[in-house]
């Protein structure tokens, strides 16, 4: 496990994965909304390319979140180890509202600072349906082309989220 991808629908619980399997590991994470949005406005989208490109070529990473189509599928082929949150899609409106309503109060660990939690959380309910539509089913299929070839954590539950970290954390000690 040296290139960790972790990918999944909105809300899924990518960010505070990856910030708990870093801790676990040492790998260094680097959180896709913090690379498009480094002071809570975007970046050039080349710039962005460019800098997902950059991290690509370490030898070392767990990266969260999506970016945008090209970088997705770039960093999955690229990735040794594919970590897919693919929960209830009931469970990902109830963790962006968990989110929104935190928000209210703390800046979320991990979001980029000055990011606008009510927009940010808007745009998150709108896109759990559209991303179980469109991109839900590509990711399934693209899990099951590349098993043989990857390490592969298809996790659906809250529940299997924290079996996969007490595993990690078991082997790390």
């Amino acid at each position: 496990m040296d290139k960790v991808a972790i990918f999944g629908n909105a809300g899924a619980g990518k960010s505070t994965l990856a910030r708990r399997l870093s801790e676990l590991t040492g790998l260094p994470l680097y959180s896709i909304d913090i690379m498009q949005f480094p002071d809570g406005r975007s970046l050039p989208h080349d710039q962005y390319l460019k800098e997902h490109a950059e991290v690509l070529g370490q030898e070392k990473w767990i990266i969260d979140g999506y970016g945008c189509s090209i970088s997705i599928w770039e960093r999955l082929a690229a990735a040794d180890t594919l970590i897919y949150i693919d929960l209830p899609l009931i469970n990902h409106y109830l963790w962006v509202t968990k989110r929104l309503v935190k928000g209210m109060f703390i800046t979320p660990e991990g979001w980029p600072p000055n990011s606008p939690i009510w927009r940010s959380s808007m745009a998150g309910y709108r896109v759990i349906s559209l991303c179980h539509r469109n991109l839900t089913p590509r990711y399934r299929q693209y899990v099951s082309e590349v098993k043989t070839s990857k390490e592969i954590h298809h996790l659906t539950s809250p529940r299997q989220i924290r079996a996969f970290l007490k595993q990690v954390s078991s082997n790390q000690g």
